[in-house]
């Protein structure tokens, strides 16, 4: 099977598991479900890749087996938000600021359908790797994949209990991997995007395997990740919030700043 056909029927599949989900939201009014779905689809992405990549055996069963723990991973953790929560406070606010329109949300989800072919194209890179043995390089790509889903997982763990805590609604986390920085799990995120990077080295799509940390960071930095967070945090959380701007690193992880 061609590249270009695998991606085809991956946009394809991904349009259609959209569209359901889109259905989904309409019928429980939480918007949500886009990221659990967005994040299942990247863990599927990486196995149906590796599936019909050309590489060699190692290769392939790596970026299937990383890229599906890290995906699956992720969708579980957004799914027991969604189900035990209240809407996420963003897509009130886009619900709200649309109107409810929903040929609006329809096209947003739309953009997240069409995402899942580019930001899985990293993948695609590791899968054509024709290097067969476990070399230095392979090691480095596990190490880094490793780091970075072990500290979005703590982060992950880490906000979860501090929600859960009655006594802390409209305070914000500052315990932990927070204190350094104001989003570690989007740190560890974009981090664990440099492990694909790296084992697809020797590859003929290398180069590809570059694109997962770079749209990944600029999504996270300048698109739908800190600024819409770091938004809805100060509608509901207003100076306690901006003293922790003031105070603590918007994304890489550094000691926090004196309050004075």
């Amino acid at each position: 099977m061609s590249v270009c056909t695998a991606l085809l029927i991956l946009l394809l599949a991904s349009v259609i598991v959209m569209t359901l989900t889109w259905a989904l939201q309409r019928r429980h009014g939480n918007a949500g479900y886009v990221d659990v779905v967005w994040a299942a689809l990247m863990g599927a992405s990486a196995i149906w890749l590796s599936a019909v990549g050309q590489g060699a055996a190692l290769p392939r069963l790596l970026a299937a087996l990383l890229g599906g723990i890290w995906g699956f991973r992720l969708s579980l953790h957004l799914l027991g938000r969604v189900l035990g929560e209240a809407e996420d406070g963003r897509y009130r606010y886009l619900r709200e600021y649309w109107q409810g329109d929903q040929r609006k949300l329809f096209g947003f989800y739309m953009f997240q359908a069409i995402s899942v072919p580019l930001f899985a194209l990293p993948f695609l890179a590791v899968a054509a790797n024709p290097q067969p043995a476990f070399s230095v390089w392979t090691l480095a790509g596990v190490l880094v994949w490793l780091g970075g889903l072990v500290g979005e997982s703590i982060a992950d763990a880490q906000l979860s209990r501090f929600r859960k805590q009655p006594g802390n609604r409209g305070r914000t986390c500052r315990s932990g991997l927070w204190r350094y920085s104001r989003h570690p799990n989007y740190f560890f995120e974009w981090l664990h995007w440099f492990g694909y990077a790296l084992l697809a080295i020797g590859s003929p799509w290398w180069w590809l395997g570059l694109s997962g940390p770079l749209l990944m960071g600029a999504s996270l930095r300048w698109l739908s990740g800190i600024p819409y967070t770091e938004a809805q945090a100060l509608r509901s959380r207003g100076e306690d919030y901006r003293a922790y701007q003031r105070e603590t690193s918007m994304f890489f992880p550094w000691p926090p700043r004196s309050p004075h």
